[in-house]
């Protein structure tokens, strides 16, 4: 007899955390072209960290170690949490961020499949906090470095804060895009004389462009593998694209165009790998709409008008705390149930 495939095998949440992983790649890459192999030590640090919080924190409750291990969640919370930080930030940066995520965001509340907060942002936001002078300290993208550095030198630094005896900080230095934007307008400079300094690149940060497209590109495949849903990275997008076209359109000297917001900071990232965490985020198809629009929306505002250059993860944060009223009241009728 014929069954009809009306159920299917489910992937396993180690095979959809591997292909995360995959999908991440390309921005990884793009990234040590960009920036150097420095970002390669804070990912190894945030994932030897993470794997060891998890299994020490499952021993003490009393879980299967192995299990938890393997599916990769905690790797993937690393790479994200590492991708969002400066990429020469000094280990115990990494550490302290990434012991925060898996420790207090996730495992504290239960593991996998309870956390209410995404464990990256909250990591990032903590750490954004608690040491926001290190925070802001961005590498210039070595094609702009008055001195780049070797592998062997960002190693150096990363690990012991020294630098070779010619260089200077502000020779490797350089204001992020986001934050060089707001400090700016702050002093009453226009938007179209700002984007002429060399930082800046066709659409977003010179260098960044090509790291934003390669998450990009990762977040398509994993759309292509329908590991997540077109309707959180669309909302999101569209929002962000909507708000700053709108206020651009009002006064384009003072407000950026929505390419500037989109190919710059952590918006590609956030679209495709940080609101699609499904523990975190709505359930309902039109939950996430609403959800990731908010993101958007807000992300927006606290560029724009809040302390910090870019607002995806206190956007993220303050959306996850949304996310019982949004299920709430988009779940679909119940068939044959009238109120």
């Amino acid at each position: 007899m014929n069954r009809s495939p009306y159920i299917t095998d489910a992937p396993s949440v180690t095979n959809i955390m591997l292909k995360v992983l995959l999908a991440l790649l390309p921005g990884i890459i793009a990234y040590t072209w960009v920036y150097g192999g420095g970002i390669l030590v804070s990912l190894s640090l945030a994932s030897i960290t993470a794997l060891v919080c998890e299994a020490a924190l499952l021993k003490i409750r009393q879980r299967p170690v192995k299990p938890y291990l393997i599916d990769l969640s905690a790797v993937v919370t690393a790479w994200l949490l590492a991708l969002a930080l400066p990429p020469l930030a000094p280990w115990w940066l990494v550490i302290v961020g990434t012991f925060f995520a898996i420790v207090i965001a996730k495992q504290l509340y239960g593991g996998l499949g309870y956390n209410p907060f995404n464990p990256a942002m909250v990591g990032y936001a903590v750490l954004l906090i608690s040491f926001p002078l290190i925070m802001t300290k961005w590498p210039a993208p070595l094609l702009l470095a008055e001195h780049p550095l070797s592998l062997l030198e960002q190693i150096h630094f990363i690990f012991s804060n020294m630098l070779p005896a010619e260089v200077k900080v502000d020779a490797i230095t350089s204001a992020t895009p986001l934050d060089y934007l707001k400090t700016q307008l702050m002093l009453k400079h226009e938007v179209g004389n700002i984007t002429q300094a060399p930082i800046f690149g066709m659409f977003g940060a010179k260098g960044g462009e090509l790291v934003t497209g390669a998450y990009l590109l990762g977040g398509l495949y994993l759309l292509q593998q329908r590991i997540i849903s077109w309707h959180l990275p669309s909302a999101f997008l569209a929002a962000l694209a909507i708000i700053s076209m709108a206020f651009y359109a009002i006064d384009p000297t003072h407000f950026a165009n929505p390419m500037l917001h989109l190919m710059s900071g952590a918006s590609m990232l956030c679209a495709f790998f940080i609101i699609t965490d499904p523990v975190s985020g709505p359930t309902t198809a039109k939950g996430k709409l609403y959800f990731a629009a908010g993101v958007g929306i807000l992300t927006y505002l606290i560029r724009v008008y809040g302390g910090y250059p870019d607002g995806v993860a206190f956007a993220v944060l303050l959306m996850n705390m949304c996310v019982p009223l949004i299920d709430a009241l988009t779940q679909p009728r119940v068939f044959g149930y009238e109120k």
